[in-house]
């Protein structure tokens, strides 16, 4: 049975690239192999590719070594212009419960949550870590927004990516560093929920028909639990 033959009509063409990178192995798959396939479909947190309702997903916990994660974890903490961004809401100024930064390439502006972020030039470290998740995703990034949640109390709500500067089905990749956190998908119509914990090192990528009919959080929690950063990948649609 030849796996990426079959899937590779109903697959967009960025996730037949992590398809392909996925495997280590040449083609035909034996059993065994095959079983990898069953278990990324019955698990929503195991490595590799997810199809979902009216979507699709790739995650891989330790993409990123531990070694490399702390590295990138105390420096992005030191180095990224961290700001306290906030939202007019029923005439007072409610901050988000997050820290945030937003960098990129000369006018990648972004507005989301009725705030215009303006880009902050590449560093060394988001410049190497765009071009090591790059290839995978199949496209080469040109912006990413950090998020810095403090403790349990920091969070962010309900929403989805489909602003109007990331254009039809964009692609996005999550890269996390620090403490553990939950992050939960919706499906918009079902209610139907998928839990993934994003781990130290670990990248997820989302495919762009997923933004239209599933929404995303990292909710609060009651547990104690240390700092997380954050990255989203994104292209901007100039």
């Amino acid at each position: 049975m030849h796996i990426e033959r079959e899937m590779r009509w109903h697959l967009p063409f960025y996730f037949r690239q992590v398809l392909r990178a996925s495997l280590t192995i040449s083609l035909p798959l034996t059993m065994s192999q095959l079983n990898l396939f069953e278990n990324a479909a019955n698990h929503p947190a195991s490595p590799g590719l997810h199809t979902i309702r009216d979507g699709a997903y790739y995650f891989q916990p330790d993409f990123f070594t531990k070694d490399e994660s702390d590295v990138f974890f105390t420096s992005l903490k030191e180095h990224i212009q961290w700001k306290q961004e906030s939202m007019q809401r029923y005439g007072k100024q409610v901050n988000f419960p997050r820290l945030s930064a937003w960098y990129g390439e000369k006018g990648t502006t972004y507005t989301f949550s009725g705030v215009t972020h303006h880009p902050h030039p590449w560093t060394a470290d988001l410049t190497d870590i765009n071009k090591r998740i790059s290839p995978l995703a199949g496209v080469v990034f040109n912006s990413v927004l950090l998020n810095l949640y403090r403790d349990g109390n920091d969070s962010i709500a309900w929403h989805t990516d489909a602003e109007p500067e990331l254009g039809p089905h964009p692609v996005i990749a999550s890269v996390n560093f620090g403490a553990t956190r939950k992050f939960q998908l919706r499906h918009v119509q079902t209610k139907e929920k998928i839990e993934i914990p994003l781990t130290h090192g670990s990248l997820l990528i989302m495919q762009g028909a997923l933004q239209y009919h599933w929404q995303h959080q990292v909710p609060k929690t009651s547990k104690p639990v240390k700092e997380r950063i954050n990255l989203t990948f994104r292209v901007i649609k100039y």
